[in-house]
């Protein structure tokens, strides 16, 4: 695969050349053709959005070319019912929650790029260590509440879908370069070529750097990031254009120098951007690879079927600072193999004592450590996620009815492989030595998998402008795991995987039936009343005994249209059992892969949003876009302490769950300038059920500018500043202690298309 991606570069020249002398050809084409491929999206514009029978929200390229962000998240803060914990502020793990389910690694939300589902195993293994470079983005859809019937198997939440650049229908190329703060630098080239009458070629090459925003202590290493991420798209259709083939083969290499250790409270407020020396080794590189074949056959004008074949493969190998393994003799209590997460937690409870310098001097490097001392991890992995999936349409028309339905059935297999490796240090003089290197599989030697068969039907009903939808949700999955010995006084070798090596197996098979119905009620022509309820699913893990997250799923409110769009949603989830997953990254004393009853729970709120265009007589066009979100989730029952919930009493709040988040959008557009304001806030949450001290983030309140000057109706010049008031809140304690938002960025750049 990379080799064939290799050769689409060393063809871009030529290529670009042919493209060139074909745009003369086509100039007369309308540049407002739509180019929208009906298969890669699920809402497919605004105002599909306002005619679905559940919230949704598609974000359109108009919107995104208002800032250009690179970080889903920005983007994201604009959706109502959307949360988000920042942890690396680049948005490249991003955490993502939907109506209050949990947000680490959006391992409960359904991720999809064009329609297929893009999580590295999002089955066996959902949380998001490949999520899509967004900087290639076309649009952004979000499904919430009965809607995201036919996106599982995540559906409780609602379903994330990113669209990518689609394929026109003539010659055509678009190029963008943006430079800034950080030495960051963007690149995204978009290339498209007619074949013939009935084939077109597209190629997609994006490329980002930063040298980042942290900085090591007693280092010189960057903590920033480099992406390349090519894509190339072919699509053939037949002469009648009842049938069409899409080929789509899709690569990312990352390479970014990321730490799970953050800081104490007390170092964060000193300097909140400093990293401590500890996690100089730390980086992760990573290596996504996607094969796609997409068929359509228009059988009839109402009738139609898509299928399509898919392959994603991804490995990584995040090397990070795991664990502190020290003991009385360094004047500090105990932390025999303690993750950093309690290190930092014991630090800032000693703070307020005035006993924290033994374990400060360790973290601010004057103190030496024991032979062996530090532990980091080689955190590699490798994982697949394949399948086909088809869907089915209909319409049917009568005198009194329009009946639509879609019927959908998935086989899908996807798996993670982990073979990880403890290496030990100690600090010497501020710097890290080696002491073992370690051997393959000390740290993890399992092989996990998930075979899944979901089906969906889904219909909508149209009976004097009034919609009913009735939908049936089918997923059932068999997961396994499989792990073997590592310990070296048994193991000669630590990648063996024979029969005497075996260490444990384990099983777990899930079914479930998930009914939902969602209305449209239009009161009068401008107002139409929103109604669903759902059962919504999360997928367990492999461990046997633990039940499926479910819950039963409610939202009831009203849409407006018209110069004045208004909507306003009342949801609420009622948990039969509230499901924790134990990750490295959630911090937790917990083994990975383990899962824990959280019992019942709800989670309700409110989604607002308002819009409005305002035009004046000289030419000038000012919108406003209102979004306001209020979430109330908690548990309610007693959990008896885990290692992942701790100890937890009815009426504790859920964590990471923001009581308050607004987001304000201003625009102001003439013949030539266009100038951007967001205004973005989030209330502080509790990060444990406890809430207790240390167990608190700080609110955020971002402001971000752009101004885009239009110089023909090919080119056009921005300039942009993001978060203005340079505010660099604790915005999360996981996984490994206190984390900052990124600080005042400023860009700029420019656009050509033709």
């Amino acid at each position: 695969m990379s080799n064939l991606f290799r050769f689409i570069g060393c063809c871009s020249l030529s290529f670009v050349a042919t493209l060139s002398a074909s745009l003369a050809a086509a100039a007369d084409a309308s540049d407002r053709e739509s180019a929208q491929i009906e298969e890669i999206t699920i809402v497919g514009s605004t105002a599909g959005a306002k005619q679905m029978t559940g919230a949704a929200r598609f974000i359109g390229p108009e919107r995104l070319e208002a800032f250009h962000h690179s970080d889903i998240q920005k983007v994201l803060r604009e959706v109502p019912g959307v949360s988000l914990q920042i942890e690396d502020g680049y948005g490249l793990r991003p955490n993502i929650s939907i109506r209050g389910v949990a947000s680490e690694r959006s391992s409960r939300i359904t991720l999809l790029e064009d329609n297929i589902l893009i999580a590295p195993a999002p089955y066996s293994a959902p949380s998001a260590y490949y999520f899509p470079t967004m900087g290639r983005m076309h649009a952004v859809e979000v499904l919430k509440g009965p809607a995201a019937i036919s996106q599982g198997p995540y559906t409780i939440g609602g379903a994330l879908n990113l669209v990518s650049t689609p394929i026109a229908n003539r010659a055509k190329m678009d190029l963008f370069a943006e430079a800034g703060s950080d030495a960051t630098q963007r690149l995204h080239f978009t290339a498209q070529q007619p074949l013939n009458d009935q084939a077109v070629l597209l190629i997609d090459a994006h490329h980002w750097r930063s040298d980042g925003f942290q900085t090591i202590d007693r280092s010189d290493r960057e903590t920033g990031l480099s992406i390349t991420d090519y894509t190339a798209k072919l699509r053939v259709r037949s002469n009648d254009a009842r049938h069409e083939w899409v080929a789509k083969l899709q690569t990312t290499q990352q390479s970014s120098n990321q730490s799970y250790l953050g800081l104490t409270d007390q170092d964060f407020g000193q300097s909140p951007t400093r990293r401590y020396g500890l996690s100089e080794l730390d980086s992760i590189e990573t290596d996504h690879q996607q094969q796609v074949l997409f068929y359509r056959f228009k059988a009839t004008p109402t009738t139609e079927l898509e299928i399509a074949l898919y392959n994603n493969e991804h490995a990584r190998n995040w090397f990070k600072t795991e664990k502190l393994d020290i003991d009385g003799s360094q004047n500090a209590d105990s932390f025999a193999g303690k993750n950093w997460l309690t290190v930092i937690q014991t630090i800032n409870t000693a703070a307020v004592s005035g006993l924290a310098e033994p374990y400060q001097s360790i973290l601010d490097g004057a103190a030496d450590t024991a032979p062996g001392s530090i532990g980091l991890r080689a955190n590699a992995r490798e994982y697949f996620s394949r399948g086909v999936q088809a869907k089915l349409t209909h319409s049917l028309q009568t005198e009194s009815i329009d009946y639509d339905f879609e019927a959908g059935l998935r086989l899908h297999k996807d798996g993670e492989d982990r073979l990880q490796r403890d290496s030990t240090y100690h600090q010497s003089g501020g710097q890290l030595l080696l002491d073992d290197l370690g051997r393959w599989g000390n740290a993890g030697n399992r092989l996990q998998t998930a075979e899944a068969v979901a089906a969906y039907f889904q219909s909508r009903i149209t009976f004097k402008s009034a919609v009913l939808s009735p939908g049936l949700r089918l997923e059932r999955i068999r997961q396994d795991r499989t792990r073997w010995e590592t310990r070296a006084d048994r193991t000669t070798d630590p990648a063996d995987r024979s029969l005497d090596n075996l260490r444990d197996q384990r099983r777990n098979k899930v079914q479930v039936l998930l009914p939902g119905v969602g209305l449209l009620w239009p009161l009068s022509p401008a107002v139409s009343v929103v109604a669903g309820v759902h059962r919504g699913f999360t997928t367990p893990s492999n461990a046997p005994g633990v039940e499926p997250e479910t819950a039963l799923n409610y939202e009831l409110g009203f849409r407006t249209s018209g110069r004045m769009a208004i909507e306003a949603i009342y949801f609420l989830s009622d948990y039969d059992n509230l499901l924790g997953q134990c990750t490295a990254s959630s911090g937790a004393q917990c083994n990975p892969g383990d899962s824990f009853n959280g019992n019942a729970a709800t989670v309700q709120g409110l989604e607002l949003t308002a819009q409005r265009d305002f035009a004046t007589q000289t030419g000038l066009t000012f919108s406003v876009n209102l979004n306001y979100t209020y979430l109330d989730g908690q548990f309610d029952t007693d959990i008896a302490d885990t290692a992942f919930f701790g100890d937890v009493r009815a009426g504790d709040p859920i964590p990471y769950l923001p009581q308050h988040q607004l987001h304000i959008g201003l625009g102001f557009l003439t013949s030539h300038w266009s100038h951007y304001l967001d205004f973005s806030y989030q209330d502080a949450v509790c990060v444990k059920a406890s809430c207790n001290l240390y167990e608190t983030t700080e609110s955020q309140a971002t402001l971000d500018l752009s101004s885009h000057y239009e110089l023909n109706a090919q080119t056009s010049i921005f300039a942009k500043i993001e978060n203005l008031a340079d505010q660099t809140n604790l915005v999360a304690r996981q996984p490994y202690g206190a984390r900052p938002n990124r600080g005042r960025t400023m860009a700029f750049g420019f656009s050509v298309s033709l």
